[in-house]
């Protein structure tokens, strides 16, 4: 009998403890140390300053909150430092909160979520904590938080097909996964609906190529030179490039070539004010807003409201640029007239309810991937397992 009853008292408090060790971090209250990871320089006109610009609108936005930060978290710059150790030190220095902005940090966020259950952890972009998604962890302390920029890369192939000359885009592509798939993908099926629906082309005429570097930014002797690449889409008839790498080496050629006399466009990529490194070519940008997000999620931290999910964020179609509602936005560059409003009407379109993600579609291997009249469920999407029929380009790395 006394046997029994310590087991149940044993099975009991085992009970306890998972119940306690699943629940969130406490409150952090009215002050909250917010700690930054960044793959790319803070400063890099992309996405590593997207996610910076976005916790200086928590600040001002959230009485009680200081940031802490580190860039440059990559093998490159810090070679022997893992990211769960910069996070060690971002902790060290008072922070409650940390977020790692980069899906390629993946592993490490989730090895620092578990090794730390007291903090706040985000995953910018990843999927763990979604409950519907291939690759679901539940961490009582972590959520993952993205921004639906698939639309405004729409919006960026349908302004480049809308400017082309040639009839020949370039997506100057950062790694291969499941996210740079169907963002590159996006970007085509706006580019193929413009260039079918508004110019009113036979599809079999549009040229849409991805050249892969091999990381998010140029890595000297690990990845293919982004400028280079740049070039060669310029120099063989490619008339405008769309940049899906957190730099803005795309804009930057397309204004060398201008400058020899050549018709060339660029669309970068992450940072709305990307558009200014290329004034004169630059068609406009797909940029990320974080702040709104990053103010919910401190919010929650600091009240005591925090449940770990999964946010893959919207436009605001009322205002795709409403910096405190719009999780994603289009910033218009050198646009005439005619296509800047052409841009604006597309734009309502998908705010009216034009879904590009539906069949008939298929992979780029002639798979059928959506049957005629099918919708993409946002599961179909975000795993796009290749490139799409049409696309010219690696759907897999070798």
């Amino acid at each position: 009998m006394r046997k029994t009853m310590v087991l149940v008292l044993l099975l009991t408090l085992t009970a306890a403890v998972g119940v306690f060790a699943q629940s969130a971090p406490p409150a952090a209250g009215s002050n909250l140390t917010i700690g930054l990871v960044m793959v790319g320089p803070y400063n890099d006109h992309g996405w590593s300053e997207a996610n910076y610009d976005g916790l200086q609108y928590v600040l001002a936005k959230v009485p009680g909150t200081k940031l802490v930060y580190i860039d440059k978290a990559n093998s490159s710059d810090r070679p022997g430092t893992t990211v769960s150790q910069l996070g060690e030190s971002l902790v060290a220095q008072g922070a409650k909160m940390v977020i790692f902005s980069s899906d390629d940090m993946t592993d490490e966020a989730i090895k620092f979520a578990k090794a730390h259950p007291d903090i706040f952890v985000i995953l910018t972009s990843g999927d763990q904590q979604w409950k519907e998604g291939k690759n679901y962890q539940p961490l009582p302390n972590m959520i993952n938080i993205m921004g639906k920029v698939e639309y405004m890369k729409m919006v960026a192939g349908f302004a480049a097909a809308m400017t082309t000359k040639t009839g020949k885009i370039g997506f100057l592509g950062p790694l291969i996964n499941d996210e740079t798939r169907r963002l590159a993908s996006s970007a085509y099926l706006g580019a193929r609906y413009a260039w079918v629906h508004y110019r009113h082309r036979s599809v079999d005429s549009l040229k849409f190529k991805v050249t892969w570097i091999g990381f998010w930014f140029n890595i000297p002797g690990v990845t293919s030179d982004p400028t280079q690449v740049a070039d060669d889409f310029f120099n063989s008839g490619y008339d405008v490039v769309i940049s899906g790498i957190d730099t803005t080496e795309a804009v930057a050629e397309a204004a060398k070539f201008s400058a020899q006399g050549k018709k060339v466009w660029a669309i970068p990529y992450d940072y709305k004010n990307a558009i200014e490194e290329g004034k004169g070519v630059s068609l406009g940008v797909p940029y990320f807003n974080w702040g709104p997000a990053y103010v919910n999620a401190a919010k929650a931290a600091m009240d005591g409201t925090w449940v770990n999910h999964f946010e893959w964020n919207g436009p605001y179609w009322k205002n795709i640029n409403d910096p405190d509602k719009s999780a994603v936005g289009f910033n218009k560059g050198t646009l005439t007239r005619e296509v800047s409003e052409d841009v604006d009407r597309f734009v309502g379109q998908m705010a009216r309810g034009l879904d590009l993600w539906e069949g008939p579609l298929y992979l780029q291997d002639g798979t059928e991937y959506l049957k005629s009249g099918q919708k993409a469920t946002d599961q179909q999407i975000w795993y796009l397992p290749q490139l799409l029929k049409g696309m010219e380009g690696q759907s897999v790395s070798k």
